[in-house]
């Protein structure tokens, strides 16, 4: 399963949602469907931007943690 850490990337940026959201040109409804893990997919296009405003890379942001529906 993948797992979402934008909270904790945020959080050492010390950037609001709103912030961000307004930054990367989306709402804060969908800005905030990714960072509580309950989003299906995200666009290259919105990764590339929050990688580029929170200086980080997609591995900061995204993790593999291995779950029962993966065995």
């Amino acid at each position: 399963m993948i797992v979402v850490n934008l909270d904790v990337v945020m959080a050492k940026r010390k950037i609001s949602l709103q912030e961000l959201a307004e930054k990367v040109g989306i709402t804060q409804a969908n800005l905030s469907i990714l960072k509580t893990n309950k989003g299906k997919a995200i666009r290259f296009s919105t990764l590339n931007a929050i990688c580029d405003i929170l200086n980080c890379t997609p591995g900061d942001i995204l993790e593999y943690q291995k779950g029962e529906e993966d065995e």
